[in-house]
């Protein structure tokens, strides 16, 4: 273990890490060429508004969260690699944690209070003109009625770095494999769809306080929640 004179010593260290490491071109490579094709064949029935992914630059993919195969059926049918934050319980297990690190996912402790190596590794990364995924509601919904209160961490990020925010809606997941179950069902019936870039540019001119990044990030999930069909009460 290399040691590492301060936090940003160490933030410098993990994304230079990551984005060399010729791994992620490799098995997004198996993903999208085996992997995605077999995905798309047994659960996606529909996609949509796949244009607005930007084909370069940096962009922050917001979803509504089902199941855990909203990050699968996504990097399915997505044309770039993302790098998603990921719960820290993704890398407890050993197998779990060399699919997470080969894929280039960004860990979050959700327990930890002090979050800047996370958030700096999000700017590290949107900086480097990467695709981020993001769920503002944290964890996956009890139930596919209706999304959970979202954090607002999301609308930190586009601000501040000034990166477009691309809402998506999925549906179909939760029937799938929805947090209470232990296998997945083999049913076709998972529908993405992409929406337009949510507009902040209005904000960029103000001073920001908790107040306004919760109303953008109301505004994205009201977005989101047109898209995938479940409403957003907040």
């Amino acid at each position: 273990m290399p040691y590492f004179y301060n936090i940003n010593h160490y933030i410098k260290y993990k994304y230079r890490k990551s984005r060399h490491n010729p791994l992620v071109s490799i098995i997004y490579f198996f993903i999208r060429k085996i992997l995605g094709p077999l995905v798309r064949l047994i659960w996606i029935k529909e996609v949509t508004g796949i244009c607005h992914i930007p084909k370069y630059g940096p962009a922050i993919v917001a979803f509504n969260h089902e199941s855990y195969f909203d990050f699968l059926c996504f990097i399915a049918v997505c044309p770039r690699n993302i790098h998603y934050l990921s719960a820290e319980k993704f890398f407890s297990n050993k197998i779990l944690k060399m699919l997470m690190v080969a894929t280039g996912q960004i860990r979050v402790d959700r327990k930890a209070k002090d979050k800047r190596i996370v958030h700096n590794l999000v700017h590290a990364h949107l900086d480097a003109y990467k695709l981020i995924g993001i769920f503002p509601e944290g964890t996956r919904a009890p139930d596919k009625e209706k999304m959970l209160l979202t954090f607002t961490g999301i609308a930190k990020y586009a601000i501040k770095t000034k990166s477009p925010v691309i809402p998506v809606g999925i549906s179909g997941t939760f029937d799938v494999m929805s947090r209470h179950d232990k296998k997945p069902r083999f049913k076709k019936i998972v529908s993405i769809h992409i929406g337009e870039p949510v507009d902040l540019t209005i904000y960029l001119q103000h001073k920001m306080n908790k107040k306004a990044y919760r109303v953008i990030t109301d505004k994205i999930m009201r977005k989101i929640s047109v898209l995938s069909g479940k409403p957003y009460l907040y």
